[in-house]
């Protein structure tokens, strides 16, 4: 049986093993926030409300040595942002499976908080599967919950799992609150990052509704065979929008979506998300006691 020194010591050596891998692709952004470089040819990842606070593009290395650097795409849904350094050969580190972690796993937070290069905190991964709201007013699914500390200047840095493996991108702690911070996952990064590389910006439907959580009466659910029990409501209608003109109506409860289940506001905007802007879906209600169906097309989501 290991004593408590030893425990100690296989602990330490873990953390250690971490910050020497993944740190020094660890770099600090205008003196704003943190970032991660994901491969030797200058491709930071941050967060978008880190890219947004910068007039100009900095990357500070954990040498010393200061890198320019230009916007490549930002994502305001998810608060990511890809930045491009003017630099070559450099640290590096990738982005890992962050489904696969589990509540209690030990977790590593690198940034550089208040401006102080290569911070290191570790705490537990608290929960996963939390939703947070985006600047932009949108949901991000799937957070990380950690009470590893952060502080400003941690956002856009890396929560690296004990094998070295990114799992997520520190975004957000509440003000007032001891050990709630929270993650963007590594496997939403990852979707992100590749369609900034590829069109500098994220595409996501629109239908133009204001939405909220509805109960199904029980008789309707079983009725019409529902597999579920709850839908989005509509509560709101854009004058123009794409709702509105495939025949939607105020009241109209929303049950699915392409045959894709809504059963809260979570589902709508995964399948807008998912769903080609520009594709017919059809759209399933419940208006009083029916069931009808509309087609709807959404458009493009404006940031």
């Amino acid at each position: 049986m290991l004593t408590d020194t030893e425990l100690l010591d296989a602990y330490s050596k873990t953390v250690i093993g971490v910050v020497e891998e993944v740190g020094p692709a660890v770099v600090g952004i205008s003196g704003i926030g943190s970032g991660l470089i994901l491969t030797p040819d200058g491709y930071v990842l941050t967060n978008h409300h880190v890219a947004s606070a910068a007039k100009r593009y900095e990357i500070h290395l954990r040498d010393g040595s200061i890198l320019t650097a230009d916007l490549v795409g930002k994502d305001p849904h998810t608060d990511l942002a890809l930045l491009r350094a003017n630099g070559a050969g450099l640290p590096s580190a990738r982005l890992g499976d962050s489904g696969q972690l589990r509540v209690g796993q030990l977790v590593v937070a690198i940034g550089s908080p208040f401006g102080f290069q290569s911070t290191v905190t570790t705490g537990v991964v608290s929960a996963v599967g939390r939703t947070m709201r985006a600047q932009s007013g949108r949901t991000i699914e799937n957070i990380i919950q950690t009470d590893a500390p952060l502080n400003p200047g941690n956002s856009g840095g890396p929560l690296v799992d004990s094998r070295s493996q990114v799992v997520g991108i520190n975004t957000a702690i509440i003000a007032m609150a001891q050990g709630i911070c929270f993650a963007v996952p590594s496997n939403t990064a990852q979707r992100v990052v590749s369609l900034l590389l590829r069109d500098g910006r994220v595409v996501r439907g629109y239908l133009g509704i204001t939405g909220e959580p509805w109960t199904l009466h029980r008789r309707l659910e079983r009725y019409y065979h529902l597999d579920q029990a709850s839908g989005v409501r509509v509560a709101g209608l854009e004058p123009n929008g794409p709702a509105r003109q495939s025949g939607l109506r105020e009241g109209d409860v929303l049950v699915a979506l392409a045959d894709h289940p809504v059963k809260g506001v979570d589902d709508l905007q995964r399948f807008l998300t998912d769903w080609p802007v520009g594709v017919p879906a059809e759209a399933k209600v419940i208006r009083g006691t029916e069931l009808i169906a509309r087609t709807i097309i959404p458009t493009e989501l404006k940031s």
